[in-house]
């Protein structure tokens, strides 16, 4: 396996990684307004995910430095071709980021609703661009001879990308509300887990318009998927974890079932990666202008060097994503007069 190979297989683990864990805290926002129906109720979710939140996206700030460091012709065709749309995920995320600083500043009751509709909503649109950018990428992209990307953000908004967008908001639903089942307890547990399998439900229907999709629609997509088994094993063994997922969910262990939905979304990921290896960005003006891990790559050098930066502090932040989550463990408990 060369260094290329082995830069775009970690490149991946860590995207899994931001995804599974900021995924959760997505969908905890996602159901805010829906599911919590008091002010306690709500500071419950919110206090669920408040000390790890910030550390979830750790591993987003790894992934842009993956691409910057190890694979910089991609990182600046993505960044300039679409800059709109980053700035859009930008936005979104300081939204997210001030809601939930700002909502405990003042007791007033609209002031905190209003906090909790602008978390809720920024939530849910993070994770609809976070969709749509992966099915934009999965379907491929306009580059040209020189790597530049030339397109606009409405022209972004295809059908397909946008189903992968509703079902990618759907998948983090679904995370952030067996997260939940892990934090509460009394009535509040009894309705998010009488919700799980109507959401995982909603999920599996609207996968399998993704799938239908792109066996219809999407030629050239079916044609790198059905090209080699193993796209096909990944999400096979992805529904398998949504099923162990709904099992664990019906018996009340709550941990098995995260550990299962967590799986799928990796399996979901890991297939997405390897219907597009060796391509980075797929170019559909011509596939001899796409980025691939070999042409968008930095020197090996480089790429030696940042493995072994890589290698060092990798285990930091496991360490302290471990740390964080076995340090705030159990239930969260909220006084019904506190803000």
């Amino acid at each position: 396996m060369s260094l290329n190979e082995v830069w775009f297989a970690l490149f991946i683990v860590i995207i899994a990684g931001y995804l599974i864990l900021d995924g959760f805290d997505m969908g905890v926002g996602i159901l805010l307004l829906p599911l919590a129906k008091t002010d306690t109720e709500r500071r419950t979710f919110l206090n669920s995910i408040g000390p790890v939140w910030d550390g979830n996206e750790v591993w987003l700030v790894l992934g842009g430095g993956v691409l910057f460091a190890v694979f910089p012709l991609a990182y600046a065709s993505l960044f300039s071709g679409l800059y709109l749309a980053f700035m859009l995920v930008l936005v979104v995320m300081i939204l997210r980021t001030v809601a939930l600083e700002f909502r405990s500043k003042e007791s007033g009751t609209r002031w905190r609703s209003t906090w909790d509709i602008v978390f809720c909503a920024s939530s849910l649109g993070l994770a609809l661009l976070l969709g749509v950018a992966f099915g934009s990428v999965v379907s491929g992209l306009p580059v040209d001879a020189n790597g530049n990307i030339s397109t606009s953000l409405i022209s972004l908004l295809t059908p397909f990308a946008l189903l992968v967008g509703v079902t990618t908001a759907a998948m983090f639903t679904i995370q952030g509300a067996i997260y939940l089942l892990l934090k509460t307890e009394g009535d509040l547990h009894e309705r998010i887990a009488r919700t799980v399998p109507r959401l995982m439900a909603g999920f599996f229907v609207l996968n399998t318009l993704v799938v239908i999709s792109m066996v219809a629609f999407e030629q050239d997509i079916t044609v790198r998927y059905l090209d080699d088994i193993w796209p096909v094993i990944f999400p096979a063994a992805a529904l398998v974890a949504l099923a162990g997922a709904w099992v664990f969910v019906r018996r009340g262990e709550a941990f098995r079932a995260f550990l299962c939905s967590s799986a799928m979304i990796g399996l979901l990921l890991v297939s997405g990666g390897i219907g597009l290896f060796p391509n980075l960005i797929i170019s559909t003006l011509d596939p001899a202008y796409s980025l691939t891990i070999d042409n968008a790559a930095s020197a090996e050098n480089t790429l030696q060097v940042a493995l072994i930066i890589a290698l060092i502090g990798m285990p930091f932040v496991l360490l302290y994503t471990t740390g964080v989550y076995y340090i705030f463990r159990g239930k969260t408990v909220v006084e019904s007069d506190g803000y």
